[in-house]
């Protein structure tokens, strides 16, 4: 089995900062892309920010010059961190990865973590 574990959302103020993390654990061989992911009250699940095992990455426009994804190849984990957070980035950020496996390979999804920003 494999598991996604995030941690490290909560509440802070427009403006304030805060880092996401992402652990992968269970039965990998390697892993290919992991990135973030948000989903607001309402509003349909979107891709945040995205990293290749090459280090490639995109990122969604509103987040651009203010969140950094980066990972730890050697931990099997994925960071978030978030700058100049805006009430707009309010949601539940879900971790996403796709992992190979000695037979196969395909993306899971951690339980997600809240992050609320309001002053």
């Amino acid at each position: 089995q494999v598991q996604l574990v995030e941690s490290g959302g909560g509440l802070v103020q427009p403006g304030g900062s805060l880092r996401l993390s992402c652990a992968a654990s269970g039965s990998i061989f390697s892993i290919n892309a992991m990135g973030w992911y948000r989903q607001a009250p309402g509003k349909q699940r979107e891709l945040v920010a995205r990293m290749t095992s090459a280090g490639g990455t995109n990122y969604w426009d509103s987040v651009k010059g203010r969140f950094t994804i980066f990972r730890n190849n050697a931990k099997n984990m994925v960071y978030l961190q978030m700058n100049s957070l805006k009430p707009e980035d309010t949601a539940v950020y879900y971790c996403n990865a796709d992992i190979v496996r000695l037979a196969d390979h395909q993306y899971y999804w951690g339980q997600g973590t809240q992050v609320t920003v309001s002053s």
